[in-house]
């Protein structure tokens, strides 16, 4: 399993995510965003305010996919709170 992949997701309040057919949905209160999740990758439903991915596969492909997702789903939750932002830095002339 991976490493990454195990570690929970904190879902911030106001923050809701559920799972139907492959599909994770993450509403929040800037909107709502859908991912389809690979094959043999699972989303456990939350508890107290902490998600958990995981993988029914032990394998090095799904262990990839496996922390791919958490990582996905945790930039989902982060992207219905506070939104995506580009910072840009000029240095030198």
């Amino acid at each position: 399993m991976s490493r990454l992949g195990r570690t929970p997701i904190a879902l911030p309040a106001g923050v809701a995510v559920t799972t139907k057919d492959g599909v994770v949905t993450v509403k929040g209160p800037k909107g709502q965003l859908e991912w389809r999740l690979p094959a043999d990758i699972e989303v456990a439903p939350p508890e107290g305010g902490r998600l958990r991915i995981t993988s029914r596969v032990d394998d090095r492909q799904h262990s990839a996919q496996h922390g791919l997702t958490r990582a996905l789903v945790a930039n989902m939750v982060i992207g219905v709170t506070k939104g995506y932002e580009k910072r840009l830095s000029l240095v030198g002339v």
